[in-house]
Protein backbone atom coordinates (compact mmCIF):
# COMPACT_ATOMS: atom_id res chain seq x y z
CA UNK A 1 0.00 0.00 0.00
CA UNK A 2 1.29 3.22 -1.19
CA UNK A 3 2.00 6.03 1.50
CA UNK A 4 -1.03 8.42 0.38
CA UNK A 5 -3.67 5.26 0.73
CA UNK A 6 -2.45 4.64 4.37
CA UNK A 7 -2.63 8.25 4.96
CA UNK A 8 -6.08 8.59 3.78
CA UNK A 9 -6.85 5.57 5.76
CA UNK A 10 -5.44 6.79 8.30
CA UNK A 11 -7.27 10.38 8.14
CA UNK A 12 -10.58 8.93 7.97
CA UNK A 13 -10.16 6.19 10.59
CA UNK A 14 -9.15 9.11 12.89
CA UNK A 15 -12.54 11.11 12.06
CA UNK A 16 -14.35 8.29 12.87
CA UNK A 17 -13.05 7.53 15.93
CA UNK A 18 -13.20 11.41 17.14
CA UNK A 19 -16.94 11.57 15.99
CA UNK A 20 -17.61 8.84 17.56
CA UNK A 21 -16.01 10.20 21.02
CA UNK A 22 -17.47 13.53 20.96
CA UNK A 23 -20.89 12.27 20.02
CA UNK A 24 -20.26 10.19 23.19
CA UNK A 25 -18.72 13.17 25.42
CA UNK A 26 -21.84 15.34 24.03
CA UNK A 27 -24.53 12.75 25.15
CA UNK A 28 -22.87 11.94 28.49
CA UNK A 29 -22.64 15.79 29.03
CA UNK A 30 -26.42 15.92 28.22
CA UNK A 31 -26.99 13.04 30.58
CA UNK A 32 -25.30 14.84 33.59
CA UNK A 33 -26.65 17.93 33.10
CA UNK A 34 -30.27 16.24 33.27
CA UNK A 35 -29.70 14.74 36.15
CA UNK A 36 -27.56 17.48 38.15
CA UNK A 37 -24.22 15.48 37.82
CA UNK A 38 -20.68 16.79 37.36
CA UNK A 39 -20.07 18.40 33.99
CA UNK A 40 -17.93 18.31 31.36
CA UNK A 41 -15.92 21.59 30.80
CA UNK A 42 -16.85 23.70 27.73
CA UNK A 43 -13.69 24.21 26.53
CA UNK A 44 -13.18 19.85 26.76
CA UNK A 45 -16.52 19.82 24.64
CA UNK A 46 -14.93 22.50 21.65
CA UNK A 47 -11.47 21.18 21.81
CA UNK A 48 -13.11 17.81 20.78
CA UNK A 49 -14.95 19.87 17.87
CA UNK A 50 -12.04 21.30 16.56
CA UNK A 51 -10.18 18.07 17.21
CA UNK A 52 -11.85 16.84 14.14
CA UNK A 53 -15.25 16.03 15.88
CA UNK A 54 -17.39 19.09 14.62
CA UNK A 55 -19.56 16.45 12.65
CA UNK A 56 -20.57 14.52 15.68
CA UNK A 57 -21.21 17.79 17.91
CA UNK A 58 -23.30 19.03 15.67
CA UNK A 59 -25.11 15.85 15.18
CA UNK A 60 -24.97 15.64 18.83
CA UNK A 61 -26.34 18.81 19.80
CA UNK A 62 -29.66 18.48 17.88
CA UNK A 63 -29.64 14.85 18.71
CA UNK A 64 -29.60 15.59 22.50
CA UNK A 65 -31.03 19.01 22.02
CA UNK A 66 -27.67 20.31 23.85
CA UNK A 67 -25.71 23.34 23.75
CA UNK A 68 -28.54 24.83 21.32
CA UNK A 69 -28.71 27.81 22.86
CA UNK A 70 -25.10 28.92 23.43
CA UNK A 71 -23.35 30.97 20.97
CA UNK A 72 -20.12 29.45 21.22
CA UNK A 73 -21.69 26.76 19.75
CA UNK A 74 -24.47 27.46 17.16
CA UNK A 75 -22.17 29.35 15.72
CA UNK A 76 -18.79 28.13 16.67
CA UNK A 77 -19.45 24.44 15.56
CA UNK A 78 -20.55 25.15 12.28
CA UNK A 79 -18.02 27.16 11.46
CA UNK A 80 -15.48 24.50 12.34
CA UNK A 81 -17.29 22.12 9.99
CA UNK A 82 -16.80 24.35 7.31
CA UNK A 83 -13.25 25.28 8.08
CA UNK A 84 -12.87 21.03 8.26
CA UNK A 85 -14.64 20.36 5.10
CA UNK A 86 -12.37 22.35 3.13
CA UNK A 87 -9.23 21.20 4.88
CA UNK A 88 -10.49 17.45 4.27
CA UNK A 89 -10.90 17.89 0.65
CA UNK A 90 -7.25 19.69 0.64
CA UNK A 91 -5.78 16.81 2.18
CA UNK A 92 -7.87 14.23 -0.23
CA UNK A 93 -6.76 15.65 -2.95
CA UNK A 94 -3.08 16.59 -2.00
CA UNK A 95 -0.61 14.70 -3.32
CA UNK A 96 1.36 13.11 -0.06
CA UNK A 97 3.91 11.63 -3.13
CA UNK A 98 7.51 11.64 -1.02
CA UNK A 99 10.67 11.16 -3.58
CA UNK A 100 13.54 9.88 -1.47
Amino acid sequence: MNLHIQLQAGLYLYLICINIITIAVYGIDKRNAVHGKWRIRVSTLLTLAAAGGSPGALLAMHLFHHKTRKKKFTIGVPLMLLVQIALFFFLVKADFSISI
